[in-house]
């Protein structure tokens, strides 16, 4: 990619940089080729009038959400918007999340600047989500000029809210290669190891479940090994889980790791699992990022058919895919490879060539950026429009 200074001015609004699942959100703001301002909705800090200015917007924007006044409810982040743009003069506007591009969307509108929004997951599947900002979702299609999303199943389902098909680009965060690397299932026991928060839509308790299942087939619940990864409100019923059914000597949590952590875990693994589902609330994933990490580390993966991951995972090529829900299959498929250490050997080969054709954070960085380069220029070609 080119230097930064080759590029333009990009603004940047967030709903939060700090909390530990939006790490790619970090990604983009240290590696993408651009000036970069970005600014975040849970921030509020005195000494800077309008970043405060900006947060407390989008506090009340939220109340106004919840109140369901969804039209006031982007007056106050977009007002904040426009002054910070009218501040900063960036050439363009990228919107972290769904939900946070309907409290700026009007400010890219009045100040006539292109706006290009990053769907991730929740925001383009959860109810509580998709059920209120419907009608809004359909205002944000008709200004957004590019829509980045993580997966084929959600560009067809913003297609179905409004979306243009011809301004999305499926884009997975993608793994990082310079951490992920090394494994070799086959020169190590039989140890599963999953990696992700324990909410619904990763399925910790199925893929408990499924482990335990697959003990009772072994004969011999003593060798095998599961290592979880994460924290989130479903760890109490998955440590209870486990109390129960008497496993605290196969299941170990290891609360949550950074990637280096992540990465030297994966070089000790047989395997990668998760069940990824839809969670009550409807929410599902968006291309889950540990398992494009999984197959660069050299690991067969075992999971769901589920959103983005049939987009990564090949069943029979590069791991083993189940329906959602279908603890025996996964059962059976984690028997399968911890019995035959050079199967997974095998698959694990072909994820990492896989991926570092397709799914690295280099591939996510250039198509993200190939697609800003495309909304700036069109942009700057066309005469500015009325209001």
């Amino acid at each position: 990619m080119e230097a930064v200074h080759d590029r333009g001015h990009l603004m940047v609004f967030a709903p939060t940089r700090r909390a530990v699942s939006e790490t790619f959100i970090r990604a983009n703001l240290a590696r993408l080729p651009f000036r970069i301002s970005a600014y975040f909705g849970d921030e509020r800090p005195w000494f800077k009038p309008l970043r405060l200015l900006y947060g407390l917007a989008i506090l009340l924007s939220k109340v106004l959400t919840r109140l369901r006044l969804l039209r006031a409810a982007g007056l106050p982040a977009s007002g904040a918007a426009m002054l910070l743009i009218q501040r900063d003069r960036p050439a363009l506007v990228l919107a972290e999340f769904g939900f946070e591009a309907v409290r700026v969307m009007e400010a890219c509108r009045w100040s006539r600047l292109p706006l290009v929004v990053h769907f991730r997951g929740s925001d383009a599947s959860a109810e509580e989500r998709i059920g209120v900002l419907s009608s809004r979702y359909k205002r944000l299609f008709s200004i957004a000029d590019g829509v980045i999303v993580k997966s084929n199943a959600m560009a067809e389902r913003l297609i179905g809210l409004g979306a243009r098909r011809e301004r999305i680009i499926v884009s997975p965060s993608g793994a990082d290669s310079e951490l992920f690397h090394g494994s070799a299932p086959s020169s190590y026991g039989p140890l599963l190891l999953a990696v992700g928060r324990f909410v619904a839509k990763k399925g910790p308790l199925q893929t408990l479940e499924a482990f335990r299942r697959c003990l009772l087939q072994l004969g011999s619940p003593s060798e095998p090994m599961l290592w979880m990864v994460g924290e989130g409100p479903l760890l109490t019923r998955a440590m209870q889980f486990v109390a129960e059914q008497n496993l605290q000597g196969q299941v170990r949590f290891l609360g949550c790791c950074g990637q280096r952590e992540v990465a030297a875990l994966m070089r000790q693994a047989r395997a990668f699992v998760q069940h990824s589902c839809v969670a009550p609330n409807g929410d599902s994933e968006g291309s889950p990022v540990a398992v494009m990490e999984a197959q660069l580390s050299g690991l067969p993966v075992i999971a769901t058919r589920h959103a983005g991951i049939p987009d990564v995972v090949i069943e029979g090529e590069t791991g083993l895919l189940v329906e959602e829900g279908d603890e025996e299959a996964m059962a059976m498929a984690m028997l399968r490879l911890i019995n035959d250490p050079e199967l997974a050997e095998r698959f694990g080969r072909a994820g990492r060539q896989r991926v570092l054709k397709r799914f690295t954070v280099a591939h996510h960085l250039q198509q993200v950026t190939d697609l800003l380069d495309r909304v700036q220029a069109k942009a700057a070609a066309m005469p500015c429009p009325p209001l």
